[in-house]
This record gives C-alpha cells, sequence and structure tokens, in this order.
C-alpha cells in the first residue's frame, strides 16, 4: 500500500486551512504510516535558556500525527486528538525542530501514532510522544 497523499498535497491543505499561524510547519517527507514534518523556531517559540517551549514540542507531536493518518486515510479535516502523552528527555535548543511519526495501530476509529522530535541533525530525540487520534466514521 502507498501513501494517500503526499507532502505537497498536505503543504497546501494547510496553507488553506492555518494561513493565520505563526511558525508554520512544513511537511518534508509522507509515506504510509510515517510523516516528517520541520518547523522553524521563532523567539516566540523559546523559553528562557534558549529552550525551544514544551507546547511548540507538543503541538509538533500533534500535527505531525495528524499528518501521519492522512497517509491512510487522506485528508481527513476531522480526525481529532484523543490524547496525546510526551516525555520531555533532553534539552531542545536550537532553529529547527524535525517531528518524526510513525503508525504504531490503525483502526476503525482510533489511531495511536509515536513522535519523536529533535533539533534538525542531532541523533537523539528530544521529546518522544504517543498521540492517539479519533478517526471519524465514513457514512
Amino acid at each position: 500500500m502507498t501513501s494517500k497523499v503526499t507532502a505537497e498535497d498536505v503543504n497546501k491543505f494547510y496553507a488553506e486551512q492555518f494561513s493565520g499561524r505563526s511558525g508554520q510547519d512544513q511537511i518534508v517527507e509522507v509515506r504510509e504510516n510515517y510523516a516528517r514534518l520541520r518547523q522553524e523556531i521563532g523567539q516566540q517559540h523559546i523559553r528562557p535558556g534558549n529552550y525551544i517551549s514544551g507546547p511548540t514540542q507538543m503541538a509538533l507531536a500533534d500535527s505531525a500525527a495528524y499528518v501521519a493518518i492522512f497517509t491512510r486515510t487522506g485528508i481527513v479535516p476531522m480526525a481529532v486528538t484523543s490524547s496525546l502523552n510526551i516525555n520531555f528527555l533532553r534539552p531542545c535548543i536550537g532553529d529547527v525542530v524535525v517531528a518524526d511519526a510513525r503508525m504504531i495501530k490503525f483502526g476503525k476509529a482510533l489511531a495511536v501514532i509515536e513522535v519523536d522530535i529533535r533539533i534538525e541533525g542531532a541523533d537523539k530525540p528530544s521529546s518522544h510522544a504517543i498521540v492517539t487520534y479519533a478517526i471519524p466514521w465514513k457514512e
């Protein structure tokens, strides 16, 4: 099976639906059950000590999970987060952060996605999230 969307499809959807959002995510790669997002970091994302804030990392994890769902369903705007659990593993300091999302389970009503967040070029993740999404029923 192949992905039901391309990175270009999702970037276009994001540009149309989330145009007023600062710190826009860039969808870099999609393939079945996988999405990679990249975000350039601005001052609004920084905490004292130059750490990238937890809410910024959480939002990126959520967005990466959302896109990973699209690889199985196509673009379904009404897929919604059911739960998000994140562990902050080490300081996240840098200009660009990357999220790698991998589908763990895709069921009829729920999908579970694992997301690693890291500074671009880093070997070790700064945070690790497990995100559950509710998938809308098809009528």
